[in-house]
């Protein structure tokens, strides 16, 4: 739907500048949108609306589309026909894989969840919406504004 692909467009364009190419921000990452994830070769995968991997750690692209390091970041776009897939498989499963941090975006409601991983278990950084003006990890060098997600 249109809302679901402004909102991971958007963010997308929000972290590619300053994240990936450094432009406003830090730089040092990998900002993919629909990335092949494989945990396990073609056993676990998914493919998260949008993904980053620190450059440290994945210094080259891979040269195939089974990506097999495991993400720093990965951002979910909850529409209402994947909101049970996202939050009652996908999420457990990147906790199990030790993604370090997660974002639930919902663009019907016009929220944003941030979360960390503590050991296996998700420990909510925050819950933000509609217009809020917002920094928070992985990418707190900067602040979005919400209401550019949705707009």
């Amino acid at each position: 739907a249109w809302a679901h692909a402004l909102a991971s467009s958007s963010l997308g364009d929000e972290l590619v500048g300053p994240f990936q190419k450094g432009r406003g921000g830090p730089g040092g990452w990998w900002i993919i949108d629909e990335p092949e994830v494989h945990f396990m070769l073609d056993t676990e995968v998914t493919v998260p609306d949008i993904a980053g991997w620190r450059k440290d750690r994945l210094q080259e692209p891979p040269s195939g589309h089974k990506i097999q390091v495991i993400p720093d970041w990965i951002c979910e776009i909850i529409s209402p026909s994947s909101k049970s897939t996202d939050r009652e498989i996908k999420m457990p499963l990147y906790a199990q894989y030790q993604v370090p941090y997660l974002w639930l975006v919902e663009p019907k409601e016009r929220l944003l969840e941030a979360y960390k991983l503590e050991g296996l278990s998700w420990i909510a950084l925050g819950t933000f919406s509609n217009k809020d003006i917002v920094s928070v990890e992985p990418f707190d060098a900067i602040s979005i504004q919400l209401a550019d997600l949705w707009m």
